[in-house]
């Protein structure tokens, strides 16, 4: 029953790196591609409902952009389908670099989970940059018996199936932490999907639900106001916005780390000059100090790392969610 429903509301977005996942391959230079680049406005594909962190980074960054090159940064949210929609229009676009695709970390899953996607994960897709990392926290209604990630695992252990987290959809950032954590832990905590990164985290304020991972931007009031416990952040360093509240790796489950990321790919076949100049362009925009700044506002820090580094990191995230899908006994379905 929860394998039908988790299945049901899958987060957006699809990762993917060059050929075997090892240097990113692009098409050889075009003549006077890059000097001319961009020769018309830019969109950039979220696969994703508008307020999530894919659409803020990208209308963080547009105008930015805009300014640099005078030419239009469209956002253009296409979210359905597990993400499948937009990412799909991105794969049809012509390889110029007039066309990306903005993802997330979670994304690297959607290989495993879905069957027969109307592209190649591998193939179709050409890296640009990893555009920022956070963190995601553990936070746990105020009911729940509990007052340490420690105490947690030890209540999870005596009361298996009882305790419940809150995802929204099998992929998600959240599911991939939850999952992870009941791994590392050995403990049996039921997952309740719902629709949406909003409604799951209603589900927490109101104690319908025990426990929600979830980036820091969206909880961060609810945890000051006391209506959640921030419990552990997710990656191996402690969070600037919640610096006394500890890492899983440091409260229980040591070696625990997810880290959430935001990243920008564009056509497969899109010369590789272009592809660095995107690369560079962006990067130089999310170091500005306004940019940083509003980054900083949302727990984001900004990255602008190379191509092969983002290709190298999403190889790594793809071995590493392939084997823990695999583990939690999800069967690739059919998007819908």
């Amino acid at each position: 029953m929860f394998r039908k429903r988790l299945m049901s509301m899958v987060s957006c977005g699809l990762l993917l790196t060059a050929s075997a996942f090892g240097t990113p391959t692009f098409a050889q230079p075009a003549k006077g591609g890059a000097a001319k680049f961009p020769e018309k406005p830019i969109h950039i594909i979220v696969p994703s409902t508008p307020g999530g962190a894919l659409d803020f980074l990208s209308r963080v960054l547009g105008p930015k952009l805009t300014q640099a090159w005078g030419q239009p940064v469209v956002v253009d949210n296409r979210p359905g389908a597990g993400g499948i929609i937009g990412s799909e229009m991105v794969v049809k676009s012509p390889p110029d670099g007039h066309t990306l695709l903005a993802v997330a970390s979670g994304f690297t899953v959607n290989p495993y989970i879905y069957l027969k996607l109307p592209y190649d994960t591998v193939k179709d897709f050409a890296p640009v940059t990893l555009a920022a990392s956070t963190t995601h926290v553990l936070v746990v209604h105020p009911k729940v018996p509990a007052k340490s990630i420690q105490e947690l695992i030890a209540l999870a252990k005596a009361k298996p199936g009882k305790l419940t987290y809150a995802t929204s959809g099998a992929g998600t950032g959240g599911f991939l932490c939850a999952e992870l954590m009941k791994k590392m832990a050995g403990i049996n905590m039921v997952g309740v999907s719902y629709k949406g990164a909003g409604a799951a985290t209603l589900a927490v304020l109101s104690g319908e639900v025990d426990m929600l991972f979830t980036q820091i931007s969206p909880v961060i009031q609810h945890i000051k106001s006391g209506k959640v416990r921030a419990f552990a952040t997710t990656s191996l360093k402690r969070s600037l916005e919640l610096p006394d509240v500890p890492t899983l790796s440091e409260g229980g489950i040591p070696g625990f780390q997810v880290d959430a990321w935001c990243g920008l790919l564009t056509t497969a076949g899109t010369p590789a000059d272009v592809v660095l100049k995107l690369q560079g362009q962006i990067s130089k925009a999310l170091h500005s100090p306004d940019i940083k700044e509003k980054l900083a506002a949302a727990g984001f820090e900004p990255v602008g790392e190379s191509p092969e580094k983002f290709a190298a990191l999403i190889k790594a995230d793809m071995a590493k969610w392939s084997k823990l899908i695999q583990d939690a006994g999800i069967k690739p379905e059919a998007a819908k």
